[in-house]
């Protein structure tokens, strides 16, 4: 366990990639038809207190480069997304088992000491319940998953583009069915301006990366 991370996630999952703390990520993205904004660098505040799997899934995948040259795939005034990659897998294939690597969906409530894994609040019946990380700003980061499979989120994420006003904690179709486990807090108004097609030059690690336990980019070389 990192120095003073308050709690161990549970043992079927402790041997992922787990970000023990928080990390900051920066995303340079080349923007095409915009003739205002050529070049934006995008920077990302992880949370791995509450979301120690998703997040380290998410800092192990920039270490190994994957989202670096991929292109903006979803852009529709609601949110931004990306992470599919090439071919017919849907998510991060892991040259060790030559299997897509999913994750659990994690979600810290709000009072509680550890998050909850592999189903939404409603599903547990917490439908009152207040999230830790909740949809209520502007270029909040979350896992994409399919819609009918809580644990099938891989390399997929997205970037809400609603104001608070609009989608207000805990009262919104988002909040308890995905997991949330950063924020956008540097240059997020230009989230908005990005479009499909438009190119994600890299995504660094630039503080925080000493928080990620148990990183495979490492085995892989």
């Amino acid at each position: 366990m990192v120095e003073g991370f308050p709690y161990e996630v549970p043992e079927e999952y402790r041997s992922m990639p787990l970000l023990k703390g928080r990390a900051t990520v920066d995303m340079k993205v080349k923007v095409k038809d915009n003739p205002n904004l050529e070049e934006c660098v995008f920077r990302i505040v992880l949370d791995g207190y509450n979301a120690p799997v998703t997040a380290g899934n998410f800092v192990d995948l920039v270490e190994r480069h994957f989202y670096d040259g991929m292109e903006i795939q979803r852009a529709d005034g609601f949110v931004v997304q990306t992470g599919d990659p090439e071919g017919p897998a849907e998510g991060f294939i892991d040259p060790s088992t030559e299997k897509p690597r999913t994750i659990p969906l994690e979600i810290m409530v709000d009072g509680e000491k550890e998050p909850v894994y592999g189903a939404t609040l409603e599903e547990l019946g917490l439908y009152k319940a207040q999230t830790k990380l909740p949809f209520n700003a502007f270029g909040t980061m979350a896992m994409a998953r399919d819609e009918f499979e809580d644990n099938s989120a891989s390399s997929q994420v997205f970037w809400l583009l609603k104001e608070s006003e609009l989608t207000p904690s805990n009262a919104n179709i988002l909040d308890g069915r995905y997991a949330v486990f950063g924020y956008v807090t540097e240059n997020e108004d230009y989230l908005a301006d990005l479009k499909v097609g438009d190119v994600i030059e890299s995504m660094q690690v630039v503080s925080g990366l000493d928080n990620l336990a148990n990183p495979s980019y490492k085995i892989a070389g």
